[in-house]
């Protein structure tokens, strides 16, 4: 699944938006993230991985690499 899709169904679960996301972006990091800015930066998959990760904190979630079965 793409990040965007990622994205918009964890916001969805939790019923917040785009713009409601964008201002605790803004909040937690001290940088300018508008609606407009982080629905362009979402749609072209533009999200750096911090990004990402301070996206799932302000959720309650937290990023997390697994090992596939079988890979050493």
């Amino acid at each position: 699944m793409e990040t965007k899709n990622y994205i918009k169904s964890v916001l969805k679960l939790n019923g917040i938006t785009i713009k409601k996301l964008a201002g605790l972006l803004s909040e937690k990091t001290g940088k300018q993230y508008t609606q407009g800015g982080l629905t362009s930066k979402i749609n072209r998959d533009g999200i750096s991985f911090k990004e990402a990760a301070i996206i799932a904190e302000i959720l309650g979630y937290e990023l997390e690499f697994v090992r596939k079965n079988g890979l050493k």
